[in-house]
Order: structure tokens, then sequence, then C-alpha cells
């Protein structure tokens, strides 16, 4: 299997597509084993615990953005050194990561279990659900650092054009979650805790996948040398990781004010709305893969300073987004209830009102898929060109216009007015990333210019 690619060379559609949809088909195999541990649960142990895993959500996200953050962050300087050509650098940088993504996690891992309790409680989490938040995500936060191992080099393999051998890793945690769920939770009976044992051992295989391929590249074969602490590289490092961590975190924040105040609305509407979320990152999923092959492809041209490319490639992508995101719209609009509905189990009644909840956030969120779609190619071509810090003030508005709109709008239509939040999320970010940059892109393009004079 090829272990790198070069993004600098080729046409820039074949490029993007063939590095998109490995991932998409990884992404898929994630959602599925998500899916499952949430048709299992839903299913096996009853709407209570369908609800407990969905006041779990935004937590559980929040650690894993911020983690998510730091690897996309750290991954953007590998790109450039990786696009230069600079192989001396490449290894200094990588080594750098690795001491960085180990302190990382041993922090995160303490202030999670810490946090944890006092923050379900903050979220008036009801009382007949927080025991199995609790349960679920202790587990989870256990496995912290083998979460980051995998985000790590998986980031890595990604920024060196490699998008296959993320998949595979996701395809052997999506066969060994779903074993190991079904054996867990329905033959031995371990609740929800056995659906969270189940992810973590299965994250484990992915990051045994990704060592291997790591250590077939000889650009990476670390010397002595690499290992010495280098404050010009560690800070280059934070400064692009950091804002996108903190933007992840702050996008959870929101999310945690909008759990709080769907707790307010009871277990039922808590069940739907977990229904709908658990299709979300099958929603976004295609969004999420034409980001990461464009903050790949623009990093390495703007290493090796192919500015056009850049140019010709976000043209490219922003075509296929807007296409996707269309077909996924219609499939969700005719299909959606019957998906929704297998995440869930009770009364005739019981299920009727839970599904009703869940497929009507689901259409609204699908109605305006597009607007989700631009916000994740700006966004990642605006990381590949080094600039953090405006996707991270685009998590500050969606942080803002999520809060304003879940505390507002309910008020004036019911509980109705929470599933526009997300949209208007979206849309506040979107805006201010096109904008941006299609302005960074236009000094990009004068730097080209005048090089070519």
């Amino acid at each position: 299997m090829e272990q790198t690619r070069d993004l600098t060379q080729g046409k820039p559609a074949g490029l993007i597509i063939r590095f998109a949809l490995p991932l998409m088909l990884g992404s898929i195999c994630q959602q599925l084993y998500t899916m499952v541990d949430t048709a299992v649960v839903g299913q096996a142990l009853g709407v209570d615990a369908l609800a407990s895993l969905g006041a779990a959500d935004w937590l559980n996200w929040m650690v894993l953005g911020i983690i998510t953050g730091f690897a996309d962050g750290f991954s953007i300087l590998v790109s450039h050194r990786f696009g230069a050509k600079d192989q001396n650098e490449l290894r200094k940088t990588v080594a750098m990561i690795v001491v960085l993504a180990a302190g990382i996690a041993a922090i995160l891992t303490a202030a999670a279990h810490l946090a944890v309790h006092p923050l379900l409680l903050l979220m008036n989490t009801p009382s007949n659900i927080i025991g199995g938040s609790l349960e679920y995500l202790r587990v989870m936060f256990s496995g912290i650092a083998v979460v980051m191992t995998y985000n790590v080099m998986a980031a890595l393999l990604r920024a060196m054009g490699n998008s296959k051998t993320p998949l595979f890793a996701m395809l052997t945690a999506s066969v060994v979650n779903i074993g190991l769920d079904l054996l867990f939770v329905l033959v031995f009976h371990w609740g929800i805790a056995g659906a969270a044992f189940a992810t973590v051992l299965a994250q484990i295989s992915s990051c045994l996948f990704c060592l291997r391929a790591l250590r077939r590249i000889p650009a990476l074969r670390l010397k002595k040398q690499d290992w010495k602490l280098d404050s010009f590289t560690l800070f280059s490092l934070i400064r692009m990781g950091v804002p996108t961590a903190f933007q992840n975190a702050i996008i959870a924040i929101g999310g945690m004010v909008v759990q709080f105040v769907i707790n307010g609305f009871g277990v039922t509407f808590v069940a739907g709305f977990t229904a709908t979320n658990k299709l979300y990152g099958l929603l976004e999923l295609a969004a999420v893969s034409y980001g990461s092959s464009v903050s790949a492809f623009t990093g390495q041209n703007l290493g090796a300073k192919k500015y056009g490319r850049i140019r010709q490639g976000i043209r490219v992508a922003v075509w296929m987004a807007l296409l996707t995101s269309l077909a996924i719209t219609v499939f969700m609009l005719i299909f959606g209830r019957h998906i929704v509905a297998l995440f869930v189990s009770g009364s005739q009644e019981e299920v009727k009102a839970v599904v009703d909840i869940a497929y009507q956030y689901l259409s609204i969120m699908a109605a305006f898929l597009a607007i989700l779609y631009m916000l994740h190619v700006h966004r990642s071509g605006l990381m590949g060109m080094g600039d953090t810090v405006t996707p991270m003030i685009s998590g500050i508005i969606e942080m803002g216009m999520r809060v304003g709109t879940v505390l507002l709008l309910p008020k004036l239509v019911g509980s109705f007015g929470v599933f526009f939040a997300e949209v208007t999320a979206w849309t506040g970010a979107a805006i201010l990333l096109t904008v941006m940059f299609y302005v960074r892109l236009h000094r990009l393009r004068k730097m080209e210019w005048e090089m070519n004079r």
C-alpha cells in the first residue's frame, strides 16, 4: 500500500476525490459502529439507556474535539514540511508532536475524570439517566490516551497524503467494535459500560494498524537528535494546535447548553434528540472527508509554493461538497424516519413519540446540510494555509449562535425551536469562514503574480 502521496503534482480534482473517498468509507465504518452502539443500547436496554447515551454525548464530544483539534492542528505543520520535502524538519516535527500529545493526553485524562460528574449535574441531567451517563463516560475517559494516539497517527498519515491506511484502520475498528458490542452488552450483560469498553478496545486495534503503516515510511525513521526539544517547532505546533482544540471545545460548550435545555423537556425528548444526533456523523461524514482532503492538499501546495493549485482545488471541492450534500439531503428526507426507528424500543406509543421527535430534527438538519458542507471545506482550506485563528473565531460564533437560538427560540415556538440551534450555528460560522478564505486566497494570488513577474 502507498504510504504517502504527493498532492503537489497531478490534477486537483482527481487527487481530492481519491484522497476523500477512503476517508468517506472510513467515516461510514465509524458511523456504522456508532449506530450499532446506539441500536444495541436502545434495543437491548431501553429508552432510559438511550437517553443516558444522549446526555453523555456533548461531554464525550468535547474531549474528542479537543483531541482531534490538537491532532489536526499539529498535522498542518507536517503537511507544510512534507510539501517542502524537508525531511529533517519533518522528523523533528513528528518527534515534538509525540512529546506534546503524551502530555496533553495525561492532563486531559485527569481533568475529564474530575469534571465529569459536576458537569453532568450542571447540565440538568435527569436523575434516572445520570448514573448511566456517568458509567459510560468514566470508561470512555479512561481511554483518552488511546484516542489521542489513534487521532495523531491518522492525522500524520493524512498530512502526508495517505488516506487509505486510516480507512483500513477504521474498518478493523468497526468489526472489532460491533463484535464486542454484541458480546459485552447482549452476552455478558455489562450494560451501557459494555458499549464504552467495546469502543475503547476497538480504538486500540486501529492504533496498531496505523502504527504499522507509519513504521514503513522512511522519512519518519526518527533519530536520536530529533528528540531534542526544539522551542521553535514546539511553539509552532502549539500555535496551530491550541486554536483548533479551543475551537472544538467552545463548540462543545455551546452543545452542552443545548443539552441543558433539552434535558428540561424530559426523557422522551432526550431520546429522540439522541437518535438523530447519532446520525449527525453520517450527515457530515462526506464534509469531514472533503475537509481533510482540502487541508492536506492546501497544506502541501502551500509548502511547495504552488498557490494557483490551491485555487483550483478549492473550486473542485466546493462543487463536490454541494452535490454530495444534496444527495444526502434527499436520502434522509425519504428514509430518515426508518433509520431513526432502528435506535428505539419500548411500547408502540413510546416508540412513535421518540421517532416523531427524531425525524423532525433530522429533516431540519438535512434541509440545510449544504451550509455545513461549505463550512467544512472553507474551514479546512484556511487551516491548510496555516490559519487556525479564524476557525477558532468561527467556533466562538457557532457557540454564540447555538446558545442564543436554544435559549430564545423555544420561548417563542416551544421545543421545536431547539432544532434550529445547529442550523443557525452553521450559518454564522460558514459566512465568516467563506469570506476569510477568499480574502486569504486573494493574498496568495497576489504573491503568485509577484513571484511570476
